[in-house]
């Protein structure tokens, strides 16, 4: 192995799906956006139509159209960034459901696809995508004419149960449809760990599929081996890396591996966290850079060859922790230069 190995076990992605799916009563789909949050949209969406998917939701045309071509004809796509200036084509061609967010957004899917499918998207109080109560107030009539397929909105605070803006935005959703004998869609993951009440006619699960949290029943999906390049000796008050930020105070073997930053190792993860021999976890030292990490080795009886960074032990969750961030970036930036391979 001479590059970083990203190994994506779509076996437990599936078993991730079906253990949320058995959490509601509902549908539950599936966010394959940022293609599938970085491990491959065509690999990852096939294995969840083959474990009972029909309902799949990308961020943009360009990626429906790449999961169509993974799915076939039957499922549904669905598009959170709506009917955009320029999407008409991808949405006619692939089958897309663009989820409207606007009164301009509508106006355009009307005039340019008047008898395609498309889905309605509410802001309930994130202010991130979506009409706002006042909007839809306006538009609800002409919208439901024309007999829209779905009406969603998000979450904001899904990943804290406790959050007073669970509740709030619930109400809100509620006022909003209540009555419209439309299928309704609240709850992702995290929305889906706060009760039936919030899982309306359909779920769509997305972090927790690939193992991360707020879902701490996930399987592990992804596994990252670090070949090692060259292992040296270094002697007590020696430093390792750029800054001088550790220093050895005791002899040490230091294997550096092939991957860094640009791999989506973040160089803010710094120490607190291992690589793996085995299952034997050997501590990060020394600043993660471009392309290489040190690891202190000399515990090992054996001298490694590979190094695995994320397995069962160690999560995205516990390299985002470190690095300050969360598992979704850890998840979706790591990069190109891994070979891949899929457990089936």
């Amino acid at each position: 192995m001479s590059t970083a190995r990203l190994t994506i076990n779509l076996h437990a992605l599936a078993r991730n799906w079906r253990a949320l799916d058995a959490k509601s009563a509902a549908e539950t789909g599936a966010v394959v956006k940022a293609d599938a949050y970085g491990l491959g949209a065509g690999p990852v969406s096939d294995a969840l139509v083959e474990a009972g998917v029909r309902k799949f939701f990308v961020a943009v045309a360009e990626e429906g159209a790449a999961v169509r071509e993974a799915v076939g004809s039957g499922p549904m796509i669905a598009v959170f960034s709506g009917h955009m200036e320029g999407d008409t084509d991808l949405l006619r061609q692939h089958s897309l459901v663009p989820l409207i967010n606007s009164a301009e957004q509508l106006l355009r899917h009307f005039e340019a696809l008047p008898d395609h499918p498309f889905g309605i998207q509410l802001d309930s109080g994130m202010n991130r995508l979506g009409m706002e109560p006042a909007d839809w107030a306006e538009l609800r009539d002409k919208a439901l004419s024309r007999k829209p397929v779905l009406i969603t909105s998000h979450l904001a605070c899904a990943d804290e149960p406790d959050h007073a803006m669970n509740a709030k935005q619930l109400s809100v959703f509620k006022a909003m449809t209540d009555g419209v004998k439309v299928p309704r869609s609240l709850a992702a993951t995290g929305g889906i760990l706060l009760g039936r009440e919030y899982h309306f006619d359909l779920c769509r699960p997305g972090i927790g599929l690939y193992g991360g949290m707020p879902f701490d029943e996930a399987r592990p999906v992804v596994k990252v081996d670090l070949p090692v390049i060259q292992i040296r000796d270094v002697a007590v008050g020696e430093t390792v890396g750029y800054g001088n930020t550790w220093t050895a105070r005791r002899p040490s073997r230091i294997a550096t591996v092939a991957a860094g930053y640009a791999d989506g190792l973040h160089r803010a993860i710094g120490g607190g966290i291992d690589a793996f021999a085995s299952g034997q976890p050997c501590p990060v030292v020394g600043r993660i850079s471009m392309d290489l990490i040190t690891v202190d080795v000399t515990d090992l009886t054996k001298t490694p060859t590979s190094l695995r960074i994320l397995n069962g032990h160690q999560t995205v969750d516990d390299l985002a922790e470190a690095a300050g961030t969360i598992g979704y970036e850890i998840l979706t930036s790591l990069g190109s230069r891994y070979s891949r391979g899929y457990v089936e």
